[in-house]
């Protein structure tokens, strides 16, 4: 038996068929259990796992469709409309689920029917039941009021005025039942019999697009997924040619036979649909997780999806019939780089609206980066181009202090400076280059920023630095101080 802690009690929350032939019943105090059956073995329950586990099922139901949602602690909704003929038809598909659990070791009971709340009570009530469209009200009426899927405090509410089945709910009049039990009665009602609709929510996004391949003889070997892959991604260029899309995220997924399912997930920094550039990456990744993937007793089926697309913009080639596309071998490298070690890996430098140098760029992961867009003829050659300011190869993540002699002139360029305990004597100088604060960013009462007169400094060995006074002479009682910020090639 299973238990768990309910209203500071220990009370049995499962039990198997043994325990049931002792008269054992759910909810019953595991004290009144032994005091009736000593020898009883309880298992204390781990909410966690049975969560884990109960994922992982729903996981592996993918293989039939992918509306997949999580009922309560123990159950699963599959909506199949539109998939049972895949498999050989309702009674067809309905076996091979219940065998296969039966082979994972499950003891599974399933219900099928035009609604959620019918398939739900004849599962439960039923344990292999197909309920066919029309039949809803027929199979609830004799079913005890848990069959509606009301709360317990309105079970028992009904039961104290004699409402004991569902059948006496349905034959009872309606607006004293909404009046003294509430509306969720009839919703659950309505709901059950088709009257109103009810929405199965997948725990998973539906891919927009998606191949499969069954196998009769399961794989084992990288190299045979990643020969999969290449045939499925030929599949799914057809499709996405079609659309005028490419892919930015993709999903491999590999059903074992024995239940468990791997996800392998890449993403794209560009559309992507040739099906030699999406093995590469799914080569990469697989590679990565070669040691977390176990193929067990190998995979029988293999799914190749599309997560999320973009428009594929077409690129005009020459008259040699040629594109010419210099980020495009860029992006293919730092995808492959991602795929292997990781999304934050590779990142790619932003410019920011900003005239402070440290704020003025920020690093983001490549494929959030905005891509270059190409012109009509291929060349990357920008109309128009603005300089900023010269700017150091090299800029400090945080501007460094230096010692200027006190009898410097105080509104030049320094003649010499002491930068990590060693002195440098100035040859040329050029500036000052005024930077002020971004006074419109100032926090309420927040104190504002000094003022900075950048200057680009040559010692008398002809290395070059970018230097900066912060704070004027005058402009208040303290002196102000010099740093530096970065330095030349």
């Amino acid at each position: 038996m299973i238990s768990h802690r309910d209203s500071n009690a220990q009370r049995i929350a499962a039990l198997d068929e043994r325990a049931e032939a002792l008269k054992l019943k759910r909810g019953m105090g595991i004290a009144d259990a032994r005091a009736m059956h000593p020898s009883i073995d309880v298992v204390e329950a781990d909410a966690e796992a049975d969560r884990r586990l109960l994922e992982g099922l729903a996981d592996w139901c993918d293989r039939y469709t992918p509306l997949v949602a999580i009922d309560g602690e123990d159950g699963l909704f599959l909506d199949v409309t539109g998939c049972t003929h895949l498999f050989g038809g309702e009674r067809a598909m309905q076996d091979e689920i219940l065998t296969r659990f039966f082979q994972q070791g499950f003891d599974v009971r399933a219900g099928l029917a035009s609604t959620p709340g019918a398939a739900w009570a004849a599962a439960r009530f039923h344990g292999d039941r197909i309920v066919a469209f029309g039949e809803e009200e027929a199979l609830l009426a004799p079913l005890p009021l848990s069959a509606l899927r009301i709360a317990p405090e309105t079970r028992i509410s009904l039961e104290s005025v004699g409402l004991r089945t569902a059948g006496a709910v349905m034959a009872a009049p309606r607006a004293p039942l909404a009046r003294r039990f509430g509306a969720t009665l009839l919703l659950r009602l309505d709901q059950a019999l088709g009257r109103l609709d009810e929405a199965v929510s997948p725990r998973l996004p539906v891919a927009p697009l998606s191949v499969e391949r069954h196998l009769a003889e399961p794989v084992v070997l990288t190299d045979d997924i990643e020969r999969l892959v290449s045939r499925l991604a030929v599949a799914l260029k057809t499709d996405l040619e079609r659309r005028g899309e490419g892919a930015r995220a993709l999903a491999l997924l590999l059903f074992r036979v024995d239940g468990a399912v791997s996800r392998v997930t890449v993403g794209t920094s560009r559309p992507l649909r040739e099906p030699t550039l999406i093995r590469r990456l799914f080569h990469e990744r697989l590679a990565a997780l070669e040691q977390d993937i176990d193929a067990g007793f190998g995979f029988d089926l293999v799914r190749l999806s599309v997560l999320s697309v973009a428009a594929f913009d077409m690129l005009q080639g020459d008259l040699t019939g040629e594109t010419v596309d210099d980020d495009a071998d860029i992006a293919l490298f730092a995808d492959r780089i991602r795929a292997r070690l990781g999304d934050a890996t590779v990142l790619k430098p932003v410019v920011v609206e900003s005239h402070l140098p440290e704020r003025a760029v920020t690093t983001v992961p490549f494929a959030e980066a905005p891509q270059r867009r190409m012109p009509a003829t291929g060349r990357s050659a920008p109309p128009m181009t603005i300089y900023p300011p010269e700017r150091p190869v090299r800029l400090f993540r945080s501007p460094e202090p230096i010692e200027v002699p006190a009898t410097e002139m105080p509104e030049g360029p320094p003649m010499n400076f002491r930068w990590r305990r060693a002195l440098y004597r100035v040859a040329r100088a050029e500036g000052p280059e005024r930077i002020a604060a971004e006074w419109w960013r100032k926090l309420p009462g927040e104190e504002e920023a000094p003022t900075r007169d950048y200057y680009r400094i040559e010692d008398s060995e002809g290395r070059r630095y970018w230097l900066y006074r912060q704070g004027l002479y005058g402009a208040s009682q303290a002196s102000p101080r010099w740093f530096m910020h970065g330095v030349f090639a």
